[in-house]
C-alpha cells in the first residue's frame, strides 16, 4: 500500500500538467481514441490523460461513458461504440464519437474497454479538472459540490492547484469548504478546529451531514470533546441561518396568497358595485 500512493500522485500530476498545458493539436480525439484497445491499464491512463488534454467538446461525455462502463470495440471495424438494449439481431450501437448509429452486433462482436479501480480514480480526476477548468462559473461550481460529495486525495490536490488559479468568490468559497471538509480527518486538532470555523454557517448538506457526525462522536479524549463542541456551534449557526431563510420564505409565500386573495376581492367589489349590490368583498 505504500508504494501505491506516491504511483497515484504520479498519474494525478502527469494529468494536471497535461490539463494546464493546453489543447494537444497532434493527434485528433478520433487517434487518441484508438489507445482504449491496448490491453495495459498503464497506456489507458496515458489515453486517458490525453483525451482530457485534447480540447475537444466531447472529451467529458466520453470520459463519463468510459466511467460508467458504456464503451465497446467493434471486432469488425475497430470503431469504438456504446452498446445500448439488446434487439432481436443483436445490441444497438451509437458511435461514441459521432453519435451515429451503427448496425447491431453481437455480444461476441463486441470488446469491452475495461477500466480497474486505478482508471477510475484517473478518469474522476480528469473529469475534475476538465469542469474546474471550465469558462462558465457555473459549471466550476456544480464541479466542486459533486467533488465535496466524494473527496479523496486525488480531488483535494485537484482542488487546491486550482483555488489559486480561481476568480469567482462563489466557486472560492465552495473550494474553501470543499478542503475544509477534507481538513475534517487531519490529525491536528488546530487544523480540525479551522475547518469547523470556515464550515460554520454553511447551508451544503454534506457539511450538515459531516458536522453532526462530529458532534455526536462519544470519545473520552479532550480533544475530541473541543471538536464536537466546536461542530455544535457551527451546526447551531447553520440552524439560526436556517430559520432566517424559513421565515423570510413564510413572509414570501404569504404576501403571495394575500395578494391573489386582494386581487379577487378588489375584483367582486368592482363588480358588484356596477351592479349596486352591496357584498362581502367591499369589506
Amino acid at each position: 500500500m505504500r508504494h501505491c500512493i506516491p504511483h497515484r500522485f504520479f498519474s494525478l500530476a502527469c494529468l494536471l500538467a497535461l490539463l494546464l498545458a493546453g489543447p494537444v493539436q497532434a493527434a485528433s480525439l478520433e487517434q487518441i481514441v484508438s489507445g482504449l484497445d491496448d490491453r495495459s491499464y498503464d497506456r489507458k491512463e496515458q489515453v486517458i490523460g490525453e483525451i482530457a488534454a485534447s480540447g475537444d467538446e466531447r472529451s467529458i461525455d466520453l470520459l463519463k461513458r468510459l466511467l460508467a462502463g458504456d464503451l465497446y470495440f467493434r471486432e469488425a471495424d475497430g470503431r469504438l461504440g456504446i452498446r445500448g438494449a439488446r434487439g432481436e439481431q443483436g445490441y444497438a450501437v451509437t458511435d461514441a464519437l459521432t453519435g451515429d448509429a451503427l448496425e447491431p452486433a453481437g455480444r461476441r462482436d463486441l470488446d469491452k474497454v475495461s477500466v480497474n479501480n486505478r482508471l477510475r480514480s484517473v478518469i474522476r480526476a480528469a473529469l475534475a479538472g476538465l469542469n474546474l477548468n471550465d469558462p462558465q462559473v457555473a459549471v466550476r461550481y456544480e464541479a466542486v459540490q459533486e467533488m465535496m460529495r466524494s473527496l479523496d486525495e486525488e480531488s483535494v490536490a485537484l482542488l487546491r492547484q486550482y483555488r489559486a488559479q480561481e476568480q469567482s468568490r462563489k466557486v472560492q468559497e465552495a473550494m474553501d469548504q470543499a478542503l475544509a471538509m477534507a481538513n475534517l480527518a487531519d490529525t491536528d486538532i488546530e487544523v480540525q478546529l479551522a475547518a469547523v470555523q470556515t464550515l460554520t454557517g454553511s447551508l451544503n448538506p454534506e457539511v450538515r451531514a459531516r458536522l453532526t457526525q462530529l458532534r455526536d462522536t462519544k470519545a473520552d479524549d479532550p480533544q475530541a470533546r473541543r471538536i464536537a463542541a466546536a461542530a455544535q456551534e457551527a451546526l447551531a449557526a447553520i440552524e439560526s441561518r436556517l430559520q432566517f431563510y424559513r421565515l423570510i420564505e413564510t413572509v414570501f409565500f404569504g404576501l403571495s396568497l394575500g395578494s391573489v386573495l386582494l386581487l379577487a376581492a378588489i375584483g367582486l367589489a368592482i363588480t358588484f358595485g356596477v351592479m349596486g349590490v352591496i357584498n362581502m368583498a367591499h369589506g
